[in-house]
């Protein structure tokens, strides 16, 4: 796999890349596993060594590190550093999903990132994985190279100072398992503020929190 040659990683076992880039499409058309459950652990990885990169480099209190990593550890973040190393180019994507242009399907994309982490961790350990991180993710933190907004911590905060309840609710969801949509408000004390729909919850709230935040400066 190029990708690996290009990133000085040689395999254990090249199956877990294999499935690192294994979308639910190309999965359920070919009965293998796909990059889900490796997302979910790559996800935690990520968060764990950004979280110490900030705690052993920063004088930050917990509140900023919480603001700051969720700006580096978020889907646009994640899509972007796909996009930049070419991960989407090594997607397994199954016939439809492929013609309805899943391959720069930020969702996905961003899913994969985080899925290949999962994969580097458990075939090579965190020393491997925090090696790559350290390559592609902190230099952004480092140099502001990119600064992605997190609407959901901006509202949480601004939340916060008064006081008042913050929930996210999907009231829709449709399409099918590889492609759904889903639909999200954003209440604030039982108020409904914002709503959002993308391909994915954490972005469908992230935009939910972008129109709320919109409304909150005229006042909510």
């Amino acid at each position: 796999m190029k990708i690996l040659d290009d990133l000085g990683i040689t395999p254990n076992n090249i199956k877990l890349y294999e499935r690192a880039f294994s979308h639910t499409s190309y999965a359920n058309e070919h009965h293998v596993e796909s990059y889900e459950r490796l997302e979910y652990l790559g996800d935690a990885v990520l968060e764990l060594i950004i979280s110490e990169y900030l705690y052993k480099n920063t004088e930050y209190p917990e509140g900023e590190m919480t603001k700051l990593r969720s700006g580096y550890v978020c889907e646009n973040a994640n899509f972007e550093y796909a996009m930049e190393l070419g991960l989407n180019e090594y997607m397994l994507l199954g016939n439809g999903e492929e013609e309805n242009g899943g391959r720069t399907r930020k969702a996905i994309v961003a899913d994969v990132f985080e899925s290949f982490v999962g994969a580097l961790y458990l075939d090579q350990g965190i020393e491997a994985a925090k090696k790559f991180i350290c390559k592609v993710v902190i230099p952004k933190i480092e140099n502001k190279k990119i600064e992605f907004t997190d609407y959901k911590s901006v509202l949480q905060e601004l939340v916060q100072t008064d006081k008042r309840s913050l929930e996210y609710v999907v009231v829709d969801e449709s399409g099918p398992s590889h492609d759904k949509t889903f639909k999200v408000v954003v209440k604030i004390d039982n108020i409904i503020y914002g709503t959002g729909v993308a391909h994915s919850k954490k972005e469908a709230e992230q935009q939910a929190a972008k129109d709320a935040l919109k409304k909150a400066q005229n006042g909510y």
